[in-house]
């Protein structure tokens, strides 16, 4: 398949290596979790399976096509998020999933970053395909449009709640406005906007905290301290994952050799099972691979002549590395507990077939990168 759409082997062969780095370490998390949890690494397995039937869908299906029919996929995909609040299935207080009977749960917002990717690239490149000198109130109307865009999803998923994925959100944004080339000066007001809340925000968490729930309700104090616990290094999660790390050493426990148990080794703190077992050799030649394919995502969209591509790109290598660094620094201490998942490794089917579907719009860029380069020979 990937020979017939002249795919570059140095994305593959990482999605390869993620699958097997992904399964051994889930199996190896299993011995930590309830016996009933005993066939995560098959429905990972099956997870994958159906994430390539995807690739191959997508390729058959080209990125024209996806573009052109991209604010159906924006609607479908917030009236999703809205119907969740409604039929959602309630986990850990959080209704963000859906439960779909023998095959587990759904989660819309996985989707839902994709889908802005999509919906903020075809919007970047009309804005500046109509206009090649914008003036500051074009721009604005552009900017305004742009957050209204963001503002659905980002309410939508914040009522379910999901502060992490609204985070992302937001960060896959301003990564990609950046590269629209856009004045630099709305920046420095956007920052200083959000520095302005987010002080007013901490200072009443600070000085009242009956006034801050007064204000802002229970929820978003509960999430706030949640966010703010991690500077403490406090928490059974966050101290049983770091002596597991550390006691590691070179080498690591060994495979399938976790010494303490903590919550979700599966999914958020799926790192830590793994520098468990393999040491700090093995977390060398993660991050090297991790390093690796980001890398080779950049060099993709450098290559590539069509500005959209450009932009896609941009956000997913945004939102990966996001969520690379949130991930692995969260395990360590060295960030909030925010519950993102590491990409390509995480338990999830949700989340993996998203990171496939992304995988499937880099191969198609790819292939018509190759189909260039060969054309100019």
């Amino acid at each position: 398949m990937f020979s017939k759409y002249k795919v570059d082997k140095f994305i593959v062969m990482p999605i390869i290596l993620f699958i097997f780095i992904s399964l051994i370490t889930i199996y190896s998390a299993q011995s930590l979790l309830d016996k009933s949890m005993n066939t995560l690494v098959y429905k990972q397995l099956f997870w994958y399976i159906i994430g390539f039937v995807f690739v191959f869908f997508i390729m058959k299906l080209n990125n024209k096509q996806i573009y052109k029919y991209i604010w159906i996929l924006y609607i479908i995909g917030n009236i999703t998020l809205f119907l969740l609040l409604i039929f959602g299935k309630e986990i850990n207080n959080a209704k963000c999933w859906f439960s779909i009977p023998k095959l587990g749960t759904f989660q819309p917002s996985e989707f839902m970053k994709i889908i802005l990717i999509l919906t903020l690239s075809k919007m970047i490149d009309d804005f500046n395909n109509n206009y090649s000198n914008p003036s500051i109130k074009e721009e604005f109307v552009f900017l305004l449009k742009v957050g209204i865009t963001i503002l659905i999803p980002s309410i939508l998923t914040f009522l379910e709640p999901d502060t992490g994925v609204v985070l992302i959100y937001l960060l896959i944004t301003l990564v990609m406005l950046f590269i629209s080339g856009i004045r630099y000066r709305w920046f420095i007001f956007f920052i200083s906007f959000i520095a302005v809340i987010l002080v007013f925000i901490l200072s009443t968490y600070f000085i009242s905290q009956d006034l801050f729930v007064k204000i802002f309700g229970t929820s978003f104090f509960l999430r706030i301290d949640r966010l703010l616990d991690w500077s403490n290094g406090s928490g059974y999660q966050l101290s049983n994952g770091i002596i597991a790390i550390g006691t590691a050493g070179l080498f690591g426990h060994g495979f399938n050799n976790t010494p303490l148990y903590f919550p979700e080794p599966q999914t958020d703190f799926i790192f830590a099972v793994f520098a468990s077992n393999f040491g700090l050799i093995g977390c060398l030649l993660l991050f090297i691979l991790i390093a690796f394919f980001d890398i080779k995502l950049i060099n993709t969209a450098i290559k590539s002549n069509n500005n959209i591509n450009k932009y896609v790109i941009s956000g997913i290598v945004g939102m990966l590395i996001y969520q690379q660094f949130q991930n692995i620094g969260m395990t360590y201490g060295l960030m909030p507990i925010t519950g993102i998942t590491l990409p390509f490794i995480s338990y999830g089917g949700s989340s993996l077939i998203s990171y496939m579907i992304m995988i499937g719009i880099i191969f198609n860029i790819s292939n018509e990168n190759l189909k260039y380069t060969n054309k100019k020979a």
